[in-house]
């Protein structure tokens, strides 16, 4: 009997060339090339920034997926959805879109630096957009391989909201560290807002009530994963250790050329 081919879902801050080249972007553009390369079956999202030009990379809705509303905060969003094509990986990303969260020509913080009161809120709606659009495709990954703050809250979401998914029952989740802090924090009433089917108020203990860090936000994401990458030679030591005291899978820093961390990458993967 053959084999079903290893399934790898990547939920992803930034890809280049939608967004400029950066340590993350990088590797989210070459590594699931690398691992289709290898027969594992991919699927690649990562949010519509207003500034990315859609008729140069050619971008186009997918209406079948699309027109569902999320309820952020009380207040209903649009999802959209689009895909364009990286023609010389043979690979497809999906786009998460929003009229309110995305369509604006900054990504995380406005011309003059200042960053966006409502990151929090775009957080929250990218997670759980991708996680809708993997239902309606119906589509079962074996992994979830999250890179960026932005992505934080899929593990979380995954282990408690959609645990009874059939599409998420089984799969495994890799979160990767990288240099990629904020500055402000996420406000008190972060917690509330992330209060859904299925978390407890014991999933939000060490975020419940407070003014939300970078490394809270990250903590919370090591909790719900099983797995920990040091994507960046600079991520922050103090969550590494953090993550061994969960007693999570650990893979240090294996370069950032494709040729370095791909094996190791997969290598983790299957073992998972």
């Amino acid at each position: 009997m053959t084999k079903e081919p290893l399934r790898v879902l990547y939920i992803s801050q930034e890809i280049t060339p939608y967004l400029p080249e950066t340590e993350i972007s990088k590797i989210c553009r070459y590594l699931p090339q690398g691992a289709q390369e290898n027969g594992i079956e991919i699927r690649a999202f990562m949010p519509r920034y207003g500034h990315i030009n859609e008729r140069r990379n050619q971008l186009h809705e997918v209406q079948r997926l699309s027109g569902m509303n999320l309820i952020i905060n009380d207040s209903d969003h649009q999802l959209i959805i689009k895909v364009a094509s990286i023609q010389a990986a043979r690979m497809q990303v999906y786009f998460i879109d929003n009229e309110d969260y995305f369509q604006r020509k900054n990504v995380f913080a406005d011309e003059n630096g200042q960053e966006f009161e409502d990151n929090e809120d775009r957080a929250i709606f990218f997670a759980r957009g991708v996680l809708e659009t993997i239902k309606k495709l119906r589509w079962t990954p074996d992994v979830v391989h999250c890179h960026g703050w932005i992505t934080s809250l899929a593990p979380l979401y995954i282990k408690r909201v959609y645990q009874d998914e059939p599409f998420f029952q089984k799969a495994k989740i890799v979160y990767s560290l990288y240099n990629d802090k904020f500055n402000n924090s996420f406000s008190a009433s972060f917690s509330e807002k992330l209060k859904f089917d299925g978390i407890l108020d014991g999933d939000l203990e060490q975020i419940k009530n407070k003014e939300v860090s970078y490394n809270d936000l990250c903590k919370l994401a090591i909790d719900f994963s099983e797995a920990v990458i040091e994507g960046s030679e600079s991520s922050d030591k103090s969550l590494v250790e953090y993550a061994q005291s969960k007693d999570k899978k650990i893979l240090p820093f294996c370069g950032n050329d494709i040729d370095e961390y791909l094996n190791p990458y997969v290598d983790l993967y299957n073992s998972l």
